[in-house]
């Protein structure tokens, strides 16, 4: 049923698709369901060359039961408290975790980012990662550390001395500026790659056209994140001077 949960039946239709080398959009189309769901699906069990019908219906049903036996995990609480569906936030949370290892990004760090992208306060302690998503401390603090690297997440000691790890509004702003140095060193090491090579031969001429190509993707994603931190620094302005303008009435 389009929007209900995943069959077994669709599962081998998603199975059949990938050794058809379908893309994910076009397996949804058979399915009359959003590509995000096939994306999640796969992404959760296996990925492309690991996904297993028959396997990935038994995971569901295990994590059904879980489910159902455990305890409703706090963000349950606070959705309801702001007059949102638990299980509709939920659903959205295993989405956006999907979609993330979609890009390449491991599991872990995926679901880590999930929460504390859809947390009012941006930030979440080591205690309650674990008890949103019922892993180890111990797997809390390597996806944090690999979220740090990229710089998506930042440590607050809060004044209990305990660590909260926080997301910024700006966190895509900044991640993308990193990603654009990256880029850029790795620009630089291509280009010295075609001068040692020889910038007249084959593999000199390939290294030459990915160290360009590279220099031009970070100077366009550059120019965008400025053009964005600008735009965004004059609409948070408009913004405080329309609300002052309400205050002083």
């Amino acid at each position: 049923m389009p929007g209900g949960r995943l069959t077994q039946q669709d599962r081998r239709t998603i199975a059949e698709g990938l050794a058809a080398d379908l893309s994910y959009s076009e397996i949804a189309k058979r399915l009359d369901r959003p590509t995000s769901t096939v994306t999640r699906e796969v992404m959760r069990n296996g990925g492309p060359n690991e996904y297993r019908p028959d396997r990935a219906q038994r995971a569901t049903e295990r994590r059904a039961r879980r489910r159902r036996t455990a305890a409703a995990p706090p963000s349950s609480t606070i959705a309801a408290s702001r007059g949102r569906d638990p299980e509709s936030v939920r659903q959205f949370i295993e989405n956006l975790t999907g979609l993330l290892a979609a890009t390449g990004m491991p599991h872990m760090p995926a679901a880590v980012l999930a929460c504390l992208y859809t947390t009012d306060s941006g930030g979440l302690g080591s205690a309650e990662l674990v008890a949103r998503l019922r892993v180890s401390p111990a797997s809390i603090s390597k996806a944090v550390g690999y979220l740090e690297e990229q710089e998506l997440v930042r440590r607050h000691r809060d004044s209990g001395r305990r660590d909260r790890y926080v997301i910024d509004n700006d966190v895509w702003v900044r991640a993308t500026v990193a990603s654009a140095r990256g880029n850029e060193i790795l620009a630089d090491a291509a280009r010295e790659g075609a001068t040692i090579l020889g910038p007249a031969t084959p593999a000199g001429l390939r290294l030459d056209e990915m160290s360009r190509f590279l220099i031009q993707v970070s100077h366009d994603l550059l120019r965008a994140a400025d053009q964005w931190r600008r735009a965004s620094t004059d609409q948070r302005a408009g913004a405080r001077s329309n609300q002052e303008g309400l205050d002083g009435e």
